[in-house]
């Protein structure tokens, strides 16, 4: 690459780092007189990258925003995070896949040969429902090391942490597993697998997880349930049979504003039966669960059906009546 080129690309590098950039520093940082500086700052601005000349004690440049997109510059770990967010995009269901995929393809073709092998193994399902802040993070090292044992189809070995923060067993042997997906539901990363000690389906959150290496043999990758990976997701966390629905279901009237219930109903169906009343479809895990849901309204409850979820109030007035008189 010749000098003036190079010396430009680390001059980019600098002013995306941080917000003002001193002309000294600059020139110091980069080892060339202000003079030149000043050069390649218009020569940056001759490829369409907006820097401005602040003045003052310490005068100097800034990188701002424009009216057009210039090209970027990306170190490592950048690329990466773009790579993997544009991936995530790409199966959002928020209307920006096809745009999301052209990125990602833009990307690639730029990268480094280090870094599209490493892009490559990164195969992600993003299913999606609303994070929360303050999930647990996972380390990259280990999103890494997962994809790559799903992509190359390799048997698994991991220590698991439980929720209490404690191993499964400080004496038990590592878990073995057939990875298959990578996958983000709620802000969480999660590892849908073939449990081969427990010869079941399971999903792991990698937040716990810390693999070991070397990984095990190849395998053939068994069917997934309903053989749909989003699908057979929706339904672990929903407690179904895998058709991706609440296993209890039920229809009430209530007596509030539709658009007092639809507010805090982000599952559920609402319809205005009038303007102080309105029929909700709701679905949970049991039926106790789906009363306890409907009771939360304070409002008068008139229950459609089914029976079980009469019952389920039933049951739910005897307890709350005890407590209430214990």
């Amino acid at each position: 690459m010749p000098k003036t080129s190079a010396r430009l690309l680390s001059l980019l590098s600098l002013l995306q780092a941080r917000r003002d950039w001193p002309g000294a520093l600059l020139a110091e940082r980069l080892d060339i007189s202000p003079r030149t500086v000043r050069r390649d700052v218009d020569r940056l601005r001759e490829l369409g990258y907006p820097i401005v000349a602040f003045k003052g004690p310490d005068g100097g440049y800034r990188l701002e925003a424009g009216t057009e997109l210039p090209p970027l510059l990306f170190d490592d770990e950048q690329a990466v995070a773009l790579a993997i967010a544009l991936q995530v995009a790409a199966t959002s269901g928020a209307g920006i896949e096809e745009a999301a995929a052209r990125a990602l393809t833009t990307v690639r073709q730029v990268m480094p040969a280090r870094l599209r092998r490493r892009i490559d193994l990164l195969q992600v399902t993003a299913v999606e429902r609303p994070a929360n802040r303050a999930d647990p993070q996972v380390g990259g090292g280990v999103l890494m090391a997962l994809s790559a044992a799903v992509h190359a189809r390799e048997v698994l070995r991991f220590d698991y942490t439980s929720v209490s923060g404690a191993d499964d067993d400080a004496q038990s042997p590592p878990r073995r597993v057939e990875p298959h997906h990578l996958v983000t539901w709620g802000g969480r990363w999660y590892l849908v697998a073939w449990d081969l000690d427990r010869d079941d389906w399971r999903t792991f959150r990698a937040d716990r997880m810390a693999p070991r290496t070397p990984t095990g043999p190849r395998f053939t990758p068994r069917e997934l349930p309903g053989g749909e990976v989003t699908a057979f997701v929706t339904s672990r966390f929903l407690g179904s049979d895998g058709t991706g629905e609440w296993p209890c279901r039920g229809e009430v009237i209530l007596g509030l504003p539709a658009a007092a219930v639809s507010r805090h109903t982000r599952d559920g169906i609402v319809e205005e039966l009038g303007p102080d009343r309105c029929r909700l479809v709701l679905g949970s895990w049991s039926w106790p669960g789906l009363a306890a849901s409907i009771g939360r309204f304070d409002a008068d409850i008139e229950v459609v059906g089914p029976a079980e979820l009469k019952d389920a109030f039933a049951l739910l007035a005897r307890r709350y009546t005890a407590a209430a008189t214990a």
